[in-house]
């Protein structure tokens, strides 16, 4: 980290998913007690802070995306005690703590949602109910997660909703929806979190005509990126929010930061989204959705370094997270999936910014595609009656230790454990942190080292290519910290570039060939 440079220009952050990260009291869900007994484990690792993913009250429509109590916490996962708990552990291991804030929908289960249909006109003022066609909904918009996004209620009205029918979204326009999530920040602020991370940031305000869709939109990319002319994604009404909730978070000490969940690939419209006056970071998506190609990493990385330099924002990169396939999955699963997840690891962490972990991919973990029909849980699995599988299979509980399911998921003081909420796979034996933890072969022990190397070394600082357009072999040098990382994506190996020929490596994601080469599908870093 540069001197005196806010702790998350380059911080490392890993996500826990807290349903299935550990589980104290052994009813098979992860909580925040669970959480604080694996706070020893992070810090081993390397990370700077912690993101949690919705733990407050919630009816579970939607895995906590659905808040009923912005200012509680979940039986499920604990009490507010135990949140104030994980905080001051947190910050006793020194690292920081992001929670999740959730402000373009509340639960159906909301006090303001129930007195709504209960004829309250000040609390249905703060969601967006509009009349219908006859029997039809007011217009043809789909939700996120299929089906219509709109649902009648019992005096003929229709309430809006861009992802469950149990998720009614607010109405930004709505001064008291924006005074409520102000004083939401402040709640968690003087409880003493580092940070926020906003889901649905594009979202929020909807063009107050309601029209339908645009012909002109690329029927190619997901419902929920946004493109030009869409009528609720990336609206410019939405900055003023962003505005707002940044004069908040200034007025706290200690560098707190937001970033953003914001579907926005063209990177002139998210730089809007970051700055001095707005957000500090946003997941870096384009990275994300590369395929295992050079010439798409590359265009990635040059992009997001370009289109961030004019608003000063650092880049924020992810490889995985809750809501999408596992990346050694999605990069060829099995034995090549995982060896380019090694290889895609060291590239990560080798560019210049922060970085956001996904728990278990430090274990090398895959996308589990088996999960028995019934007992999924995703409502994109549910509306859309299967034909989309859902985000289930990359929030199976992580494992810890032993040779059979739960894993050590479950704490055994607790007594006999239930049956984690989502099965996992009886091959996870060898992916325990038990199993890894002294193999100096292991995904764990590549994470942690590169981690260490990482934090010695690099910052936010230059990247400098070393390879020409083109190439299957990704190599740049980075300044300041005096490393390379080569990372070698064809189908045979490679030689390296005369500047690291030769050169001992600092860490590599397989070994080097007798000759020097670097192996198909892998990445090294050498002290240049």
């Amino acid at each position: 980290m540069t001197e005196n440079s806010p702790w998350w220009r380059d911080a490392v952050i890993y996500q826990v998913y807290p349903r299935s990260f550990a589980d104290s009291d052994g009813d098979g869900i992860g909580d925040l007690p669970g959480v604080i007994s694996r706070l020893p484990y992070l810090a081993g690792l390397g990370v700077d802070a912690i993101w949690l993913n919705p733990f407050y009250p919630s009816p579970q429509a939607d895995a906590g995306y659905d808040v009923a109590d912005y200012r509680d916490v979940e039986p499920l996962f604990g009490t507010l005690a135990d949140a104030d708990a994980l905080i001051a552990a947190a910050h006793e291991a020194g690292l920081r703590i992001i929670v999740d804030i959730v402000p373009n929908h509340t639960s159906s289960e909301h006090a303001w949602f129930r007195a709504a249909l209960a004829g309250d006109a000040s609390a249905r003022a703060r969601y967006i109910f509009r009349e219908g066609h006859g029997d039809a909904p007011p217009n043809g918009w789909r939700s996120v997660f299929g089906g219509p996004a709109w649902t009648r209620v019992a005096d003929g009205g229709w309430y809006l909703h861009l992802f469950d029918a149990a998720q009614p979204d607010l109405d930004w326009t709505n001064p008291e929806v924006v005074a409520e999530f102000q004083d939401v920040l402040r709640f968690w602020l003087d409880r003493g979190v580092d940070g926020f991370r906003i889901d649905v940031a594009h979202g929020l305000h909807k063009d107050p005509a309601f029209p339908e869709l645009p012909e002109t939109l690329d029927p190619g990319l997901p419902v929920h990126v946004a493109q030009p002319g869409h009528p609720f994604w990336d609206r410019d009404d939405v900055h003023e929010v962003w505005r707002g909730w940044r004069r908040v978070v200034d007025a706290y000490p200690g560098d707190r930061t937001m970033v953003a969940e914001a579907w926005v690939l063209d990177f002139a419209r998210l730089g809007r989204y970051l700055g001095p006056d707005e957000l500090h970071t946003a997941f870096n998506f384009a990275f994300l959705v590369a395929p295992w190609d050079a010439g798409a990493f590359r265009a990635a990385i040059d992009d997001t370094l370009a289109g961030l330099a004019p608003v000063g924002a650092p880049a924020t990169w992810v490889l995985s997270n809750h809501d999408v396939v596992r990346h050694a999955t999605r990069y060829g699963g099995g034995a090549r999936g995982r060896a380019r997840a090694r290889a895609a690891a060291l590239l990560m962490l080798a560019l210049p910014g922060g970085a956001y972990l996904y728990q278990g991919e430090e274990l090398g973990l895959e996308e589990v595609l088996d999960i028995p029909d019934e007992l999924r849980q995703d409502p994109n699995f549910i509306r859309t009656n299967g034909a989309e599988r859902g985000r289930d299979g990359c929030r199976v509980p992580i494992p810890w230790s032993g040779t059979t399911p739960p894993f050590g998921f479950s704490d055994p003081a607790a007594g006999t454990p239930r049956a984690p909420w989502l099965p996992q796979p009886e091959s996870w034996a060898a992916y325990t942190v038990e199993a890894e933890q002294s193999d100096p072969d292991s995904m764990l022990t590549l994470y942690r080292a590169a981690l260490e190397i990482r934090k010695q070394r690099l910052g936010e600082g230059e990247l400098e290519w070393l390879s020409a357009p083109g190439e299957a072999m990704l190599c740049f040098r980075r300044t300041p910290g005096d490393l390379i990382c080569a990372i070698n994506l064809g189908e045979t190996p490679a030689a390296l570039h005369p500047r690291v020929a030769g050169a001992t490596p600092l860490l590599t994601s397989a070994p080097l060939g007798a000759d020097g080469r670097l192996p198909a599908d892998a990445g090294a870093w050498f002290a240049g």
